[in-house]
């Protein structure tokens, strides 16, 4: 409990100050419809009632202990009559108001409204207004201050004018420029845009400026701003041959008319953010790379596609493989623990020619998916070893081959399957050679392959079964042919 040396409400005056309370009382000497607390109710008034609307009424909440009046109806008496409680009430919270020794404490103070008559009254006892030069000086450099405020996950990334544009396709396949970026969210989204060919040059989504102009400001409501810098131009002519550009300068589209074929050069095909942040939620670089190409009328919807990934300041970003699913060409995410025990019992040669095959820290375990994370260490597929061997008397094994077989399924749904490796087997052949004799040369070889091999299960599409129609006929619909 706590004592306020703060305020009170207002109450009315003699007797028990609740009991005289009524909040449902709105009509002046007249009686408000089931309102039990009205004094100028009668019994004639009640029998007409269908409950109390306003049942309990208590003073100020706050309070530790305070009175409460509780009205009901007593229906079985004729005329019906009112039943009156008056009980205290203890609030259970431990922050509620044990004593008050200033009772305006707990009413807002209506402000004095400045007008003709009291205007120079209120400017003796303020401070004044001043308005000058060093004061305007003084709340701009306030305002410079850097404050607590930073990007949190999902938070829109604010530029210079509103937020940074990340187009995206919302209700359909159609590209709405209005999509804000958000923090630490990565995305890579493709959406299609109906362009008229002659009006390229207008449509700012196909130009470069549209993307690499905005400022992100390091931290929200901040005047501190981030340049976007272009780091690389790839431009793809029409066969899809790709071209690195020397400069990164701003390329506006331009209109080419060939004939009876007209071509727009210099137009964004791919747009590809990279912001690198500390873990204080601040942006410190932004970094942009384009994909430009020229579009004809074939071409016409156009399709474009935007990315944005995030890397943390002074921290080496560990590549994926897909996400979720494997991508076809990208390598296998793979973990190894520390060997444990001596070298196996081997000839010298034996041991070299299995250490070239192995390589060096051979995994024990595959990742089932592009984006597996390595604390998920029992989602991970292990890796299966087996050696096969042609033993002969008088012979030395010699490891010739190690052979790896991966085994993917398509998981997910029908209609966006993700690949998932499931089983992963290293076989290790030796084979028997002869003992050389000192001094002879042999020439062995030794080859590892890898082999993929899709073990999925047919998809089965699954429909819901046809609703049961019970409807039946009246028993003359056929009169009178039956």
């Amino acid at each position: 409990m706590c004592q306020l040396l703060g305020s009170t409400v207002i109450q009315p005056q003699g007797g028990s100050p609740v009991a005289a309370l009524c909040v449902c009382d709105l009509s002046p000497a007249q009686c408000d419809v089931n309102c039990c607390c009205d004094p100028d109710c009668s019994s004639m008034d009640f029998s007409v009632f269908s409950a109390c609307s306003v049942p309990v009424v208590t003073g100020d909440s706050q309070f530790c202990s305070q009175k409460a009046a509780i009205y009901s109806l007593n229906f079985t008496a004729n005329p019906p009559q009112r039943v009156f409680k008056l009980v205290d009430q203890i609030n259970p919270s431990i922050f509620c108001i044990h004593i008050t020794n200033y009772k305006p404490a707990l009413s807002f103070i209506n402000p004095e409204v400045p007008d003709e008559n009291n205007f120079d009254t209120l400017m003796k006892t303020s401070d004044g207004f001043t308005l000058n030069a060093e004061s305007y000086i003084s709340f701009t450099t306030k305002l410079d201050i850097p404050t607590a405020a930073k990007y949190e996950y999902g938070v829109p990334l604010q530029t210079s004018d509103s937020f940074l544009r990340f187009p995206s396709s919302l209700t359909s396949s159609l590209c709405t420029d209005n999509n804000p970026a958000a923090f630490l969210v990565n995305q890579a989204v493709k959406c299609t845009r109906k362009i008229n060919l002659e009006q390229c040059e207008e449509i700012e989504a196909l130009s470069m400026a549209f993307y690499s102009s905005p400022e992100i400001l390091r931290v929200p409501d901040s005047r501190t701003k981030v340049p976007i810098t272009v780091q690389s131009i790839v431009i793809q002519s029409l066969n899809k041959t790709l071209t690195r550009r020397e400069d990164t300068n701003v390329l506006q589209p331009a209109l080419v008319n060939a004939g009876h074929f007209s071509h727009c050069m210099n137009v964004v095909l791919e747009v590809k953010y990279s912001l690198t942040y500390t873990d204080a939620g601040e942006v410190t670089k932004a970094d942009l790379s384009f994909l430009l190409g020229t579009v004809s009328s074939v071409v016409v919807p156009l399709q474009q596609k935007f990315e944005i990934h995030f890397l943390q300041e002074n921290t080496k970003p560990v590549p994926l493989s897909g996400n979720p699913g494997y991508v076809v060409g990208l390598p296998l995410a793979a973990g190894f623990q520390p060997h444990k025990g001596g070298a196996l019992p081997c000839q010298l040669v034996a041991q070299k020619v299995k250490s070239l095959l192995w390589g060096q820290g051979f995994p024990d375990y595959v990742a089932p998916f592009g984006n597996s994370q390595a604390q998920d260490m029992l989602d991970w597929v292990p890796i299966h070893f087996f050696t096969q061997s042609f033993n002969r008397k008088d012979s030395c094994q010699l490891p010739g081959a190690l052979v790896i077989e991966v085994k993917w399924t398509k998981y997910g749904s029908l209609l966006n399957p993700q690949a998932k490796i499931v089983n992963v087997t290293a076989n290790l052949i030796s084979s028997s050679f002869p003992e050389a004799n000192s001094g002879n040369e042999r020439t062995i070889l030794i080859s590892t392959t890898v082999t993929f091999v899709d073990v999925s299960a047919p998809a089965e599409a699954g429909f819901r079964a046809p609703p049961a129609i019970n409807a039946r006929l009246p028993f003359n619909f056929f009169f009178p042919f039956v």
